[in-house]
This record gives C-alpha cells, structure tokens and sequence, in this order.
C-alpha cells in the first residue's frame, strides 16, 4: 500500500499547472474507436485510469502510442469485441465502450465495471438508450453482452429520466456511428458533454445542443483523421483550489477552466478566497481562516458532487457552522470518519452532513477510500498540526497525475513514502480489495516515482505507465 507523509502548516505559495480533463479524455479514448483510422490526442493525463483505457484498447486491437501528452491511437485494426474483466472491473469508465464497440463491430461484452465505492451508479439507462438505438442487451453473471442489428444501429429520439453524464456519452458515441438522426432529451449538461461533441465534430459527426439538455446527433458512416486537445480539468483544479482554501496562501492555478467552474468558483468566494481569472489560469489567494457555506451537489450546473468532499475538509476548518446535502451519491460521505481522526466536527444523517468548524486540525493516520475523498483528506492533511500519513494512494493516482509534485511545488512538505507497511494495520490494508502498490521509475525526463497497481502475486495489472510504447 502506498502512503503519503504530510507535514501540516505550511502555506502554499506559487504555481501549480493543472492536468487534461480526466472525464473529459476517456470517453474521448473510447470514441476514438469508431473511426478504422488515426486520431492524435493532446494534453493527455497520465493517470491510473488513461493507463487501464490503454490496457483495454490494446486489447481489443488499437494501437496506441503515448509520448509526454500526446497519444496516438491507431483502430484500423480494431477486431476484438471483449473487454477483458481484469480491466473492466478497475474502471467505471470502462462501460463507455459499449455505444463505440456497438456501433464499429455490431456487438460487445464485458464485465460490469468498476471504480470508486461512491454508490450504487446503476447502468440501467446506458441499457435503455443503446436499446432504444436497436441494440439487444442481456446482463447475466455480472457481465453486459449487446448485440446491434444485423443492419447496424438505427438513430432514434430518446429522452432520459435522469441526466446521467455516462449514459449521456454512451448514447451519443453509439448515436454517431448509427443510421439518420439522434434526438437525446433529458441529457447530461457537463462540460465534459461538450468535450465529446466538440471531439466527434472533429472526426466528422454532426452534433447540436451541446450544452443544452437536447442533443441532436446525425449518424455517420464515414469519419476522419482529427487532432484534438483536452481541456484542464475542473475537478483537479478545484482540488487545489480547495488545498489553498486549507492550508492558505497564494496559487496561480494554471490552464484552469474557469468558465466551466462556476459554483465551485462561487464557493471557494463564499468561503473567503479571493480569485483573479487571468489569461494563464486562476490566481487564488487565501490569508484566513475559512469561513462556513452550505451547499447542494447536484448534476451541472449545480455544484458537482466530485468537489463535495474538498469543501467538506476546508468546512472543518470553518468559523462557523457549514451544511452540505449530496444528492448524487449515496456513500459520498465516508470520508468524514477519516476527517474526523483529524479531529473535525462533522454530523451525518442520510443525505445531510453538518460541518462544525474548529481552530485546528490534529495530525493523524488516515486512509483514502475513494478518488475524491483521498485527494480532500491530502487537502485536509496539509492544514493538521503534525504530521499526518495518508494511506490508499492508488486510489488518488486513478484522477490526479502526481499530486505529490504539484503540492510539493507549491510549497507543500509532502512526499510518498515507499517503505510503510507498519503505519496501517493488516485490516486497513485489506480494504483496498487485495489491489497494493509497488514504487516504479515514470521514464519520463523527471525520473519521477509512480504506483502501479499490482494483485496479490505482484503481476501489474494494467500497463506499465512508464512504458510510452503502447502497441508496439
């Protein structure tokens, strides 16, 4: 298991460039498989969850080439229809395949993905919108076998009950390399949507609505060659965003999109940051203690349900009292029993969490449980008296690029600790699903230490991230 050793106290001073979109590259990757041709992909993240699309890619017969930020991917001879279970079950993005798969082989199977333990993130209207498009779908022994039409996929008007970001993708990646006209109602508004729709514009698709909660897709046969860059992601940008509103000082945010962050934006204000957009970025600036806000996750533009655990680390910081209500995920709240080993004051009960600030926060050894919850506790660790040691870093590695770096640059005593096995007992280790880590070299110029997830024998289970040659 790996560990990070935080030394509370230290403001953060400086620059912190913020990584590719992570939501907004995978379905991005996925989609890429619709055209039997080249696509080139820039400002690429390299994070645990690029890494386990690559393995799955490779898999089913691209050829894929990273180097620094820019990933090639290569599906003239894309032939495999299976998404191997090992892959599949890391990663819920992994389901995304199916409307790309479906539309460029008529048919697919994998295994219900994986992920972060967040909630229940059900694939029932990812089903219903692919059905909807022609296609026959069974789950039987926890796996998805589809099937499309022997005259292919058939463009449709469908309307979604609830915006669901993943079914939103799915829909439209299935929609493009369909037959006629696609009319999605009810679909998901993130701008990771508009990252897609601008990514199959480029390939040669006709998509309108973008940003809109209808989208209108007209299926094609033919796509092309394209060149595309990712926009920085919010999410990570609002993570150090919310470090700063912890550990105070002043940050120039770099590639931040900050036209996509807006309540998050109006939150860090309410809490007393003082932000200054500029052509690079966001400089945030942060000279107090924080003061208490209320929020309410819901689907963008609301305030997104991945930024609610960060708040929740700066609220226990607060003057004063703050109220959160999460109304995506139902488990989102399990990382206030590791804030609370921090000594933060927070009260749950069901979908409501009150948070009473206090003066300070007490060193401690925490554990990471999820992507978001770990990258809050680090945020939260760097504002404790002491040091703290925070476990489960493969979790973290899974969306954010190196986190260690980034706050160590601005300022941060912080480092991954390669040698930690007596810090957690056998039982905190276990929770981890029998996934550890070991320490190896990135083979990028910065011979920088990365986790790669390995199981129980020590064989790696997804590509070596080091390894830039994907498909060779």
């Amino acid at each position: 298991m790996s560990v990070l050793r935080i030394e509370g106290l230290h403001s953060l001073e400086g620059s912190i460039k913020i990584q590719g979109s992570k939501n907004g590259v995978l379905p991005v990757m996925a989609a890429s498989l619709l055209h039997n041709g080249t696509t080139v992909l820039e400002h690429i993240p390299k994070i645990q969850d690029v890494f386990c699309m690559l393995g799955i890619l490779n898999a089913l017969g691209a050829e894929c080439r990273l180097e620094g930020e820019r990933l090639s991917i290569s599906a003239a001879s894309l032939s495999a229809a299976e998404i191997p279970e090992t892959l599949a079950g890391q990663m819920r993005s992994s389901v995304m395949l199916l409307g790309p798969l479906l539309a460029r082989l008529g048919r697919v199977e994998t295994s219900l993905p994986g992920g972060c333990r967040i909630g229940k993130r059900p694939v029932d209207l990812h089903i219903r919108g692919l059905t909807e498009l022609g296609a026959v779908v069974r789950i039987e022994d926890n796996r998805i076998r589809a099937e499309a039409p022997p005259a292919g996929l058939l463009g449709a008007e469908i309307h979604l009950p609830y915006p669901s970001v993943g079914a939103t993708e799915n829909i439209l990646m299935a929609a493009a390399g369909a037959r006629g006209e696609t009319v999605l109602a009810g679909a998901a508004r993130e701008p990771e949507i508009g990252i897609l729709c601008s990514f199959l514009k480029a390939m040669g698709v006709s998509v309108e609505g973008a940003g809109s909660s209808v989208i209108r897709v007209r299926g094609t046969g033919s796509f092309r060659d394209s060149r595309f860059s990712l926009p920085g992601d919010r999410i990570v940008a609002g993570t150090y965003l919310g470090a700063v509103l912890c550990a105070g000082g002043h940050v120039l945010l770099e590639q931040a999109p900050a036209e996509h962050m807006g309540k998050t934006l109006w939150t860090a204000k309410q809490m007393g940051a003082q932000l200054e957009p500029v052509e690079e970025g966001i400089w945030v600036s942060m000279q107090r203690r924080p003061g208490p806000v209320d929020i309410e996750t819901g689907p963008y533009p609301e305030f997104p349900t991945d930024m609610q655990s960060v708040v929740m680390a700066a609220a226990a910081l607060a003057d004063g009292t703050s109220c959160i209500r999460e109304n995506v995920f139902e488990n989102r709240f399990c990382v206030a029993k590791e804030l609370q080993k921090l000594g933060a004051h927070i009260i749950i009960e069901d979908k409501f969490a009150q948070v009473n600030g206090v003066k300070a926060l007490k060193g401690a050894s925490v554990m990471a449980e999820d992507l978001r919850g770990g990258a809050a506790l680090a945020a939260a660790c760097l504002a404790a008296e002491g040091t703290s040691f925070l476990g489960g870093y493969e979790h973290i590695r899974r969306g954010y690029e190196d986190i260690c770096r980034d706050l160590a640059g601005a300022g941060a005593r912080i480092e991954l600790l390669s040698q930690a096995e007596n810090i957690f007992s056998d039982d905190r280790r276990k929770e981890t699903d029998g996934i550890w880590t070991r320490q190896e070299k990135n083979g990028d110029p910065s011979g920088s230490v990365i986790s790669v997830a390995c199981d129980h024998s020590g064989r790696v289970l997804h590509p070596d991230p080091g390894d830039h040659g994907y498909g060779k």
